[in-house]
């Protein structure tokens, strides 16, 4: 039962306030286990913090530490007509070409008018077929009261033909069908019997024609469909828009730009992640930061350095493609001189930074991003990572500081209670003690 008072009518004491200053400083202890609740929920999320850094920055070195990275290539043309697009499978490679034929679509439209398309056309079954008229694609079934319009929504709406029909105004109050190949080249050609067809367009395919025919040289032919070509060339696929007599070169290179993208990318992770691990370390006078000082964190950015800058193996340095330690403890990144590399070394860059060989095995190097990634990954492990089980360690101690502080609670409710359930007793002693004085008061005044 709870109870409540305040100033006692009898002893004149506010005992309300009193139990209130009781409890207060029985709290005492739950205050401290409250304060290191605190403390140690920002400890936790300072290593989480840490954490997910690391964890990004391994990410970031393990993508350089694939091969696949470092095949990154452009494609390109030596005419504005061709364009080249490549995927992340493209190796290097060039192919030169001249443009005999563009690919084109076969389509052709009826020779007799319609004055609308609404009214019947007259049509019987239309046969689609082959363009050389040998195989029948499908047929249409028709009884000449279909008006031009419900024809082509016919012929659209039947399955494996590979055509579409349209309606075409060729002037005012004369409407044609018009049927279309779906896809470009030779194969998708068609002819149409059961009505009279004139063919606008012959369908092709595109053909590139490469190298040329003398006396000790012959030319081969490559033919596509569309006007685009995949698998010429691995991982690329060129358009072309026109006809070219002129020699067209494309080629596949290894793209310097996009490997330096990704180098960048690393370094800027590594930055983050030290530059994080020192806004929590801080131990310069004054600090508050959450993870003052502790080794166990400020040794990670030690060991990031040393993965950075040490000598990878008997390959040289990271220093040698552009990367290096400043004063203040970060990694800078020069692009132009990584560039350079890229240029005059290219497979001395990809030793440097992703290794060569099978770790443990004769000849085989660790680069500096699988040294990053060890380091990093140490750390940041969901399983096994050091500032794993730290933040965890924090959660498990909060988790215990949270049943003590509950545990707590319950005692001082039923502290106050006591207290209460004392002080009510005092007040109920005092006014019977009152009641009997002016009692015994009112007696002897009877007696006087």
């Amino acid at each position: 039962m709870t109870m409540s008072i305040n100033t006692g009518l009898v002893s004149g004491i506010d005992t309300g306030t009193m139990v209130s200053q009781l409890i207060q400083l029985e709290a005492a202890s739950q205050n401290a286990l409250k304060a290191r609740l605190s403390t140690t929920q920002v400890t936790a999320s300072a290593y989480r913090t840490v954490n997910s850094a690391l964890a990004a920055l391994t990410t970031a070195a393990e993508s350089l530490g694939k091969a696949e990275t470092w095949a990154s290539a452009k494609g390109s043309s030596s005419a504005a007509s061709v364009t080249v697009a490549t995927t992340a499978s493209a190796t290097p490679g060039s192919l030169t070409f001249t443009v005999a034929k563009v690919a084109t679509t076969a389509s052709s439209v009826s020779t007799g008018r319609w004055a609308t398309t609404t009214e019947a056309a007259g049509l019987g079954t239309l046969d689609i077929r082959s363009a050389d008229g040998t195989t029948s694609k499908g047929t249409v079934a028709l009884d000449g009261t279909e008006s031009l319009a419900q024809v082509a929504t016919r012929i659209n709406a039947t399955a494996d033909l590979g055509v579409i029909a349209s309606t075409v105004q060729i002037a005012p109050g004369q409407y044609a069908l018009q049927i279309s190949a779906k896809n470009s080249g030779a194969a998708a050609g068609f002819s149409v019997t059961g009505a009279a067809f004139t063919a606008t367009a012959v369908g092709q395919d595109a053909e590139l024609k490469v190298g040329a025919d003398t006396a000790t040289t012959s030319s081969y032919t490559i033919r596509s469909a569309s006007n685009t070509f995949e698998g010429v060339l691995p991982g690329a696929t060129f358009t072309v828009t026109k006809e070219e007599t002129s020699p067209v070169t494309i080629s596949v290179a290894t793209d310097p730009d996009a490997v330096a993208a990704k180098v960048s990318s690393l370094v800027d992770s590594v930055n983050n992640a030290l530059n994080t691990i020192k806004t929590y370390t801080n131990n310069t006078q004054g600090s508050t930061a959450a993870l003052r000082g502790e080794y166990s964190v400020t040794s990670i950015g030690g060991q990031l350095l040393d993965a950075v800058i040490g000598a990878v193996g008997d390959e040289g340095s990271a220093a040698q493609i552009g990367i290096q330690s400043t004063r203040d403890g970060l990694i800078t990144f020069d692009k132009e001189k990584f560039a350079a590399a890229m240029k005059a070394t290219p497979d001395l860059a990809q030793r440097l930074v992703a290794g060569t060989g099978v770790e443990g095995e004769p000849g085989a190097v660790t680069g500096i991003a699988a040294r990053i990634s060890e380091v990093s990954k140490s750390a940041s492990d969901a399983t096994t990572g050091s500032l794993t089980s730290l933040a965890k360690g924090q959660d498990s101690l909060a988790r215990d500081f949270k049943d003590r502080i509950a545990a707590w609670d319950l005692r001082l409710a039923k502290r106050k209670e006591t207290l209460t359930r004392q002080f009510t007793a005092m007040e109920t002693a005092l006014s019977s003690l009152n009641n009997q004085s002016n009692w015994l008061a009112g007696q002897l005044g009877s007696l006087a």
